[in-house]
Formats: C-alpha cells, structure tokens, sequence
C-alpha cells in the first residue's frame, strides 16, 4: 500500500476552486449529513466549537467514506496536538492565527520527522500509516500534507508574503470575522473597509505563488472574493444554517398558522 496523493492539496495546486462548507457540531453524524452535500473540502473547526481528539478521529473516519477533503483546524497551533492530529489521519491542517514567519517555520518543523522537525515517530501504529500497512509513509507523508496559514490580523497581513514564504506552507487563509475585530470592525465582516483588506490580501497571496483562500456566509460577497482570486472558498457554517432555518420554518408556520379562538 503506498501513501494516497491529497486531492486537496493537488487542486490548490492548480489553482482549481474548491468550495467548502465549516462543521462546527463536533460530532461525526452531523458531519456526515454534510459530506453529501457536494462540496469540495469540509473544515473540522476544533477553535470554536467543543471538539476533542477522539470527536475528530470520528469525523475523519465518517468522512473518508465520500469525495470530500477534510481539513482540521485546532484548537491552537500546539506540538503536541499537532502531533495527534497527524497521527490520527489529518493530511489537511489550517492553522490558526499565524502572526509571523517564524511562528509559520515553527509549525512547519512541528510537522516533520527529523532532522528536518521535531515530530515523534510512532509510524507502525498510528492511523495515519494505516498502522504501518503503507509502506512509503515516512518518506511521503509530508510530500501530500497540506498546511494552511490563517490570516486574521493587522499584524498578518504586514507581513503576509513573508509568512507565504515559509517552505512549508502551502496555502493562506484569510479570517474576516477576527480581521474585522482586529481592525476595529468587530461583528462586521461586511464592511467595505474589512472586504476591501480581504481582496487585497487574496491578490497579494495570488501573486506570492500559494493559493489563497477565504469564509464568507454572505453568498454574494463570497462570490466576490472568489473573484478577487480565493481558490478555496467556505460558504457555510453547518451550525449556522441549522440555526438560520430552524428560525425560518418556525417563524413562516407562525405567519401563516391559524389565529386562536377567541
């Protein structure tokens, strides 16, 4: 058995768009509820919602069942949790609230075997090596691990082409709803100063040569980042949407219900 090529990370590539959607339910039924929904690449966000290394494990087995990319993002950029995450199966990792190339160089090397890092070798058990079944995995696992760069600072974007510099990283993702806070817009990834810093990052992350991408809920404005250059675009939150329409289908049964007796 020989280590599969990433889907995610060969369309990055190729510049070809990948639409996505957030599971922010932490739980594997949900997501698989999700993975049939067409879309490309599925964001298991272990930053805002109550996800564990177990829960994760779960979603990753769930989704390995469909045509779907799973990228894991974790709580924080930690070694240890990086560590299971790799271990556990997670080929795609978008990484929160990276502020600088050194912080990026230092994820890169949490990610490596040594000499080129510091990750610990457990190759033979873990589910990532289909417990040593494949036979290549040490020295291609990091050939087809994609790792993503979150944006979502002033102080990012200062230094973006820096951190796209890093060898290592393979792809920039901008967080409108933190950058908004962080530019004094918070709760208001719509306003046309934040927008108008989100289309100049993904252009500058375009022209650096590493495939930019970006979250926006709001269709329309996510079709105009798309055509600012986002190659890997989320348009939905799966907690989101479960919200807005159970609020929808109770609120238009109320309009239309009959009134009460008198």
């Amino acid at each position: 058995m020989q280590t599969p090529v990433n889907p995610f990370k060969q369309a990055l590539l190729e510049g070809r768009p990948q639409t996505g959607l957030w599971l922010s339910l932490a739980d594997a039924y949900a997501a698989e509820v999700v993975a049939g929904s067409g879309a490309d690449w599925l964001l298991i966000d272990g930053e805002h919602s109550p996800l564990t290394i177990d829960k994760t494990l779960a979603m990753l087995q769930t989704l390995a069942a469909y045509p779907v990319a799973p990228v894991v993002r974790p709580l924080w950029n930690d070694k240890a949790l990086i560590k299971q995450l790799l271990d556990i199966g997670a080929t795609n990792l978008l990484l929160p609230y990276v502020q600088s190339a050194e912080e990026a160089a230092q994820i890169v090397r949490w990610t490596r075997y040594a000499p080129r890092g510091v990750r610990g070798m457990a190759s033979g058990a873990v589910r990532a090596s289909r417990f040593g079944r494949v036979g290549d995995y040490i020295g291609r696992c990091e050939q087809e691990l994609c790792l993503v760069a979150q944006i979502e600072t002033r102080g990012a974007l200062d230094c973006l082409e820096e951190i796209a510099a890093v060898e290592g990283i393979d792809a920039l993702f901008v967080g409108p709803a933190d950058l908004a806070a962080d530019l004094g817009y918070a709760g208001q990834p719509g306003h046309p100063e934040v927008v108008a810093a989100v289309e100049d990052a993904l252009q500058r992350i375009a022209a650096v040569g590493k495939a930019p991408g970006v979250l926006s809920v709001d269709l329309e404005l996510a079709r105009r980042y798309a055509e600012a250059g986002s190659v890997f675009t989320a348009v939905g939150v799966d907690i989101v949407m479960l919200a807005r329409s159970s609020e929808h289908v109770v609120a238009s049964f109320r309009e239309h219900a009959l009134p009460a007796d008198s």
